[in-house]
């Protein structure tokens, strides 16, 4: 029997993507495939981007800003899809906040900081549709996204810009999204699904892996698939750590709706007029020296179906 290719992964030690990569294991998605699929965990997204620059690791989760960033600066990353954008800003139910142009005097929280990719979103959004700079009409203040949501719960903030798990904990409690990152896309004039983040890797060790890494990727995708099955999800709830039976649906729902079904070249293309629209808005510190997508963000090596034309 051949040997089993070894691929390192660094993960956030209780991020979300541990939970695919749990579906992989013990369906052995990877084995299957000829990889041996080691899991590095790891405490922060920096620490996961420091680990792939220093070699540490093979893969990580991480954004297409920050692999177009290094592109410009000579280091060659490439992108595969692995979620699409699905964020929300939350309101309370009771609140009298019914659009973003009642969001003037308002406190909102935002998970992430100040360039926060769905916070800059929504800053360009409200900015072209409502001619509101909501940094000048608003109180935005960056909090960690535990202490927000608790925030959001006791009336401390008026609305919480969080991280998809935590708003889909915030819809069991009482609030509903306001908008949703697709509205915010919508409302610049990208009308397709864009992918958010995904798996990232060196490009020199990609051509030197392409079939490993096709594969590892296809396991992926076929743990995603699994996901769609509501008894796949029972062994996850350890390490999803859901507070009740709402909250694990909940948390399901949201995930399925993040998964990528298809990726053309309009979707490229979607993700280069966001990129620009990032770029207006974060200027350099949020893309880097370059105010365009960097050729080569996105790995040639795989991809989903063509979206269909409808």
């Amino acid at each position: 029997m051949p040997s089993l290719i070894p691929i390192r992964v660094g993960v956030l030690q209780f991020g979300t993507v541990g939970w695919e990569l749990d579906v992989m294991k013990r369906h052995e998605l990877a084995k299957k495939r000829g990889i041996d699929l080691q899991i590095v965990p790891l405490a922060s997204p920096d620490a996961s981007t420091i680990a792939l620059q220093g070699g540490a690791v093979d893969m990580i989760v991480s954004d297409w800003i920050w692999v177009s960033r290094q592109r410009a600066a000579s280091n060659l990353y490439s992108f595969a899809p692995y979620s699409n954008a699905v964020g929300s800003v939350m309101v309370k139910d009771t609140s009298s906040i019914k659009t973003l142009a009642d969001l003037k005097g308002k406190k909102l929280g935002i998970a992430g900081g100040p360039f926060d990719k769905t916070w800059l979103l929504l800053r360009a959004h409200a900015q072209r549709n409502f001619g509101m700079d909501l940094t000048q009409v608003s109180q935005p203040s960056y909090v960690a996204p535990p202490l927000l949501n608790a925030l959001a719960l006791s009336g401390q903030v008026d609305v919480a810009l969080n991280f998809w798990h935590y708003a889909a904990r915030l819809e069991t409690s009482g609030m509903h999204p306001l908008i949703e990152v697709p509205e915010m896309l919508k409302g610049l004039g990208i009308n397709k699904p864009i992918p958010l983040i995904g798996w990232v890797f060196r490009e020199d060790w990609a051509q030197a892996n392409s079939a490993v890494v096709k594969n590892f990727l296809a396991a992926s995708f076929e743990a995603k698939a699994l996901l769609g099955k509501d008894g796949e999800w029972e062994p996850l709830r350890p390490i999803m750590r859901a507070e009740n039976e709402a909250v694990f649906k909940a948390l399901q729902t949201q995930y399925r709706r993040g998964i990528p079904v298809c990726a053309d070249a309009d979707t490229r293309s979607a993700v280069a007029a966001t990129f620009k629209v990032l770029a207006e808005t974060g200027g350099a510190k949020m893309v880097g020296r370059s105010k365009a997508l960097s050729a080569g963000t996105f790995w040639p090596g795989f991809s989903l179906p063509a979206c269909s034309a409808s």
